[in-house]
């Protein structure tokens, strides 16, 4: 059908918590997948309580990462416990889970165990650093493998300290790798019939996603620096501040830099053989950036912001994240999306940005409470009757 989602039919089984792995999940829900999210009876996905803000008892951390998911509360500290999830398995498409190396073959409920009675299954664990090497066993947190995977080194002010980006970037590109490693692994099981095991850590993402920066260092030596808002090899490129606000300018060649200052009134910038070409720009940015710098103070951003995007030079004024959120393309995009929650009553949350002609993704449960599913699942998934699911719930096995 043409609203279905594009994974409908794929169960997937997430042992995840707080955000790579959740992340990776929530993207195979918005794509019409089944997951099943199993959390710790007692207090559930850390994030649960990751605040403030809350809203109608749930984290805003929380209910960002977990909507289309359905909670099963488990014990996996019990015997009985593992063995809900080793059934679940039988049934599962693909299983994610983020436990330190060893923890899952320790219960198990490692790729080795599970394969025997499921040999499609593809199995995803994310880790800080992978399952070999001399750090496979430290456990893996943003904040430490943006300091060091190199990412700190390069972001902040040039004459300040290192900074981390505003947001858990390295989890959420661990996430992004494990959902796009998890598609290509369900569409090899489609011809080969066969699973596999994905070892995915957040140190291998996150070198990754040093992308040019790292490349730059492959191929010259030298040892990378930091430049602030500023471009290891565009200039001018970075934040600029007008008479009245800073705002982003990206100029991407010489066409756009000509333009640039005729815009400027500074047409003799552009025939400098010092900046006429963007090598030579990069060769002299102590010279230009100052330069432009000033003539930029001249004026209010809105003015130099109007001129630009009519000679369609890349620019924008620099928004803080509410005035992003409201604004006409995101609201226009339907970016932000509405939802009801049983006890948050009406919640808001970022949309996913992956637009499908045929099967969209949508938004088609909330962000479940801790173990709203459980007897759902455990009766409709494994066909266990009432008895059987109050014996479980009686020895502390479920909530």
């Amino acid at each position: 059908m043409e609203n279905e989602g594009a994974l409908e039919g794929i169960r997937v089984l997430d042992l995840s918590r707080v955000l790579a792995g959740p992340y990776c999940t929530m993207i195979l829900g918005d794509l019409g997948a089944e997951v099943i999210k199993i959390e710790e009876p007692s207090k559930g996905d850390d994030t649960r309580q990751w605040g403030p803000p809350w809203k109608g008892g749930e984290s805003a951390y929380y209910l960002c990462v977990n909507r289309n998911k359905k909670s099963v509360a488990i014990n996996l500290k019990h015997e009985a416990g593992r063995d809900v999830v080793r059934s679940l398995a039988r049934k599962a498409d693909v299983l994610v889970e983020n436990f330190l190396p060893g923890k899952m073959d320790e219960w198990g409920l490692g790729y080795g165990d599970l394969r025997k009675t499921n040999p499609g299954l593809v199995y995803c664990s994310i880790t800080g650093y992978g399952q070999d090497g001399p750090s496979r066993d430290r456990p893996g947190y943003d904040f430490i493998i943006q300091a060091q995977g190199g990412l700190m080194g390069i972001t902040g002010p040039v004459e300040g300290p290192p900074s981390k980006v505003g947001v858990a970037i390295v989890d959420l590109a661990a996430g992004l790798y494990a959902a796009i490693a998890i598609l290509a692994a369900v569409h090899h099981r489609g011809s080969s019939g066969e699973g596999q095991y994905i070892d995915l850590s957040l140190l291998d993402s996150q070198l990754a996603w040093l992308a040019n920066v790292g490349s730059n260092y492959l191929i010259s030596g030298n040892p990378t620096l930091r430049y602030g808002n500023a471009h290891p090899n565009i200039v001018p490129y970075e934040a600029f501040e007008a008479r009245d606000r800073w705002f982003a300018l990206a100029v991407g060649n010489d066409r756009q830099f000509t333009r640039l200052c005729r815009i400027l009134e500074r047409p003799e910038l552009a025939m400098d053989p010092r900046f006429s070409t963007n090598a030579e720009r990069v060769r002299n940015r102590e010279i230009l950036v100052p330069l432009l710098a000033r003539v930029f103070q001249e004026r209010d951003a809105g003015q130099w912001l109007r001129e630009m995007e009519a000679e369609d030079i890349p620019c924008a004024p620099i928004q803080t994240v509410d005035q992003a959120l409201e604004g006409l393309q995101v609201v226009s995009r339907g970016m932000v999306a509405e939802f009801p929650h049983p006890s948050a009553g009406t919640v808001r949350l970022v949309g996913s940005p992956i637009r499908l002609s045929r099967t969209p993704t949508a938004i088609r449960s909330h962000p479940p409470l801790l173990g709203e599913h459980t007897t759902t699942v455990l009766r409709d998934r494994l066909g266990y009757d009432e008895q059987q699911v109050a014996e479980l719930r009686a020895q502390g096995v479920i909530r």
